[in-house]
C-alpha cells in the first residue's frame, strides 16, 4: 500500500465519507460520547496506575486494603511490589498479557460486586506466585525442595509471609482504610 492510498483510506475514515451525509454528524456525535465516555472510564478507574509497579496502584481496589497494609508491614514491604509477586516474569508478552486477563477478571468481579469475603489466588495465579517464590529464594528452595512433595506450595508452610493472618475483607476491621475519593472529585 502506498503511502497516498493510506492518507486517502484515514480521510475516508475520519470524514465517514462513507456514510450517507445526513448519518455523519449523528455518528461522530456518537463516536465522540464513546470516545469520551472511554476516556472518562479510563480516567476514574485510574488505568494508568496499573502500568507501574507501585503496591499503591492495588489501593484502587478497597478490598485490597488488608492485603496492602499487611504487605507494608511484612519483610518484604520495603524491598518487594505485588508484582513481583503476583506477575509472571518469564517475558514481557507475558507479563502485560496476565496482567490484562487478572486485570480483566478484578474488573469485572469489582464492578459486579462479587468480589468474595475471602480472598484467594485464582486458579492460573498460583502457578504464577510459586514461580516467582522460587525464582526469588532459589538457593532456600533447593535446600529443602528434596524433602518436599511436588504438589506442595511455598505457603503452605509459609502462610503468615507477606500477607501475615489476613484471611478476609473483616479480619482488620481497626485498619485505618483510606477513602476513596467520590468520582465527581476525580473529574478536572
Amino acid at each position: 500500500m502506498r503511502c497516498q492510498d493510506l492518507f486517502a483510506f484515514v480521510g475516508t475514515v475520519l470524514t465517514l465519507s462513507f456514510l450517507r451525509p445526513r448519518f455523519r454528524i449523528p455518528a461522530l456525535v456518537l463516536l465522540g460520547g464513546f470516545c469520551g465516555m472511554g476516556l472518562l472510564l479510563a480516567h476514574v478507574s485510574r488505568v494508568t496506575s496499573y502500568m507501574v509497579d507501585s503496591p499503591d496502584a492495588c489501593m484502587n481496589c478497597h478490598v485490597m486494603t488488608d492485603a496492602y497494609v499487611s504487605h507494608r508491614h511484612s519483610s518484604h514491604g520495603r524491598d518487594v511490589t505485588c508484582n513481583d509477586c503476583h506477575v509472571p516474569h518469564t517475558s514481557l508478552i507475558r507479563e502485560y498479557a496476565f496482567k490484562a486477563q487478572d486485570g480483566l477478571r478484578h474488573a469485572c468481579v469489582f464492578t459486579l460486586r462479587a468480589e468474595p469475603q475471602v480472598m484467594k489466588l485464582s486458579a492460573w495465579a498460583v502457578p504464577v506466585v510459586q514461580e516467582n517464590c522460587i525464582r526469588c529464594h532459589e538457593e532456600r528452595v533447593s535446600e529443602v525442595s528434596r524433602y518436599q512433595s511436588g504438589d506442595q506450595r511455598c505457603w503452605d508452610c509459609h502462610r503468615d509471609v507477606v500477607h501475615g493472618r489476613v484471611q478476609s475483607l473483616s479480619a482488620s476491621p481497626s485498619v485505618s482504610r483510606p477513602a476513596l475519593p467520590p468520582v465527581t472529585k476525580l473529574l478536572p
